[in-house]
């Protein structure tokens, strides 16, 4: 049985994109990983980042921080 979990996902315009947040999450250790994009989620490349709820403001401030703007960020079962 698949036990699924409220998360954030946070879509990228490009994969490049979504390798660069992996890349910044990890630099300042940061919460989340990469997983393809849900299927009820429309986005412009395949991958997403996935995170718990409440780390929501860190990640947008890191995003911020580094120039990235993310497609979407949704709260959904992952």
């Amino acid at each position: 049985m698949i036990c699924r979990e409220d998360r954030l996902v946070i879509t990228f315009f490009t994969t490049t994109d979504a390798m660069a947040m992996e890349q910044f999450c990890r630099e300042d250790g940061a919460d989340g990983r990469i997983i393809p994009v849900p299927g009820h989620i429309t986005a412009g490349c395949g991958l997403a980042w996935c995170a718990l709820p409440e780390s929501e403001a860190a990640l947008r401030a890191l995003m911020t921080a580094h120039g990235l703007q993310p497609q979407g960020v949704y709260r959904c079962m992952v």
